[in-house]
């Protein structure tokens, strides 16, 4: 009986020579390795705005938070053209860990993989609970108060559809990024023209209660410096993900290091266009973040969208495919966590178990092993994302650092 439902729930098992034809192509693998990189703009600008509110609303809707995104999108591409390069000095795959253990030595390699395994957690939990929080920017209360629950049946629905197989949870998961990215552009576009050429359609009332506290006080001198890098420190959540797919190249299509290295290019660029015209409307429309706590909690998207397309169809469009591409995100983490842990436990740093491949072609194991910890994250900061962004900064700079020291030396 137990295999019956094993059947049911994962599939029928696959024989080893089917490997080569799960991996998958340019178009799978854009939204499989980068819906984490690229649904983060979700967020991203929002907690640039909710620290820079710290030192007075007037500081939050000014040209610094537009600045901030800027410094981005440079740091962006920097790292990206590192790992471009990245991808094809280690066609096998294994990012920040391969990199800095063959040039800097094990104790490097090993921090550099236990940030990427904390960074991959994070990736879970942090996306799920930014999706989830985007339904409820227009769900009553009651349901608003089931957030964590709802958070830890969504990463059990992506567990499930990642132990069935590498291509098919990429099949699954394309359309929602494809209509994120596709909504979110037409929205930019929106908000664009109604900037530059009809400000008399824009009609925006901050919200005058669930602004974080202190807006009201200003800061200066060094506070103030602190404030701004805190800033820069929260929206390069924004970067987060950019590895992934040179974690990842064995999971593509021959000639597999160019193919990586294309998709590579592609999230670059898409991320970088839709975070810099998120940054854009939301300093000109001087939009105001709301607690996540507060009983009017909307997210920053939600108010872009009421203000320049009302609550109509596509404002619901807009945000059921935000939280659609941040739920997926996480399925960047569910295609790289595994497959780290299983190098790192060939190279005898992690249990074996990791390493063992399941009957459908996939690190079994280390799905569920990465599910049951971003589960407990969410339940430990009761999916708030504002608590659990400045976690980021450990995995996310510390890997990039020493990968890039790697790749220079």
């Amino acid at each position: 009986m137990w295999n019956f439902f094993r059947r049911m729930l994962f599939g029928s098992p696959l024989p080893s020579s089917r490997a080569i034809h799960e991996r998958l192509i340019k178009f799978i693998a854009l939204p499989v390795f980068s819906s984490d990189a690229i649904s983060s703009v979700a967020y991203a600008n929002e907690e640039v705005l909710l620290t820079l509110a710290v030192a007075g609303v007037a500081v939050a809707t000014s040209p610094i938070s537009l600045n901030i995104v800027l410094a981005i999108i440079i740091l962006l591409a920097i790292v990206a053209t590192s790992y471009r390069q990245t991808i094809f000095s280690y066609p096998s795959g294994g990012g920040s860990y391969i990199v800095a253990k063959e040039n800097l030595g094990t104790a490097p390699g090993l921090t550099a993989g236990a940030a990427l395994m904390i960074d991959y957690v994070l990736t879970v939990s942090v996306s799920v609970s930014s999706g989830v929080a985007q339904i409820l920017s227009f769900a009553p209360p009651e349901i608003q108060a089931k957030r964590v629950l709802i958070c830890i049946a969504v990463i059990a629905i992506i567990a499930l559809a990642n132990l069935r197989g590498v291509r098919e949870s990429g099949a699954l998961f394309a359309t929602p990024t494809y209509l994120f990215i596709g909504s979110a552009l037409v929205m930019i576009v929106i908000g664009v023209y109604k900037i530059l050429f009809a400000p008399q359609l824009i009609h925006y009332t901050p919200p005058t209660v669930g602004v974080p506290i202190a807006t009201q006080q200003g800061a200066s001198g060094l506070i103030f410096a602190f404030i701004v890098l805190k800033a820069f420190a929260s929206g390069c959540s924004a970067m987060t993900g950019t590895e992934a797919i040179s974690n990842g190249i064995p999971a593509f299509r021959p000639p597999e290091s160019k193919n990586a290295a294309t998709t590579l290019v592609w999230m670059a660029a898409i991320l970088g266009t839709i975070f810099l015209g998120i940054g854009f409307i939301v300093w000109k429309l001087h939009i105001v973040p709301i607690s996540q706590n507060a009983a009017n909690y909307q997210t920053v998207f939600s108010q872009i969208a009421t203000v320049l397309v009302g609550r109509g169809w596509f404002y619901y469009l807009f945000l059921g495919s935000t939280m659609g591409i941040l739920v997926i995100a996480a399925n960047t983490a569910f295609a790289d966590f595994p497959r780290l842990g299983s190098i790192m436990s060939r190279d005898r740093f992690l249990p074996r178990q990791l390493y063992n491949v399941g009957d459908r072609l996939v690190f079994s194991n280390g799905i569920l092993l990465l599910s049951l910890l971003a589960a407990l994250l969410v339940v430990m900061f009761k999916g708030v994302v504002s608590h659990l962004i400045p976690l980021y900064a450990i995995g996310v700079f510390l890997s990039f650092t020493l990968s890039q020291s790697g790749m220079v030396k």
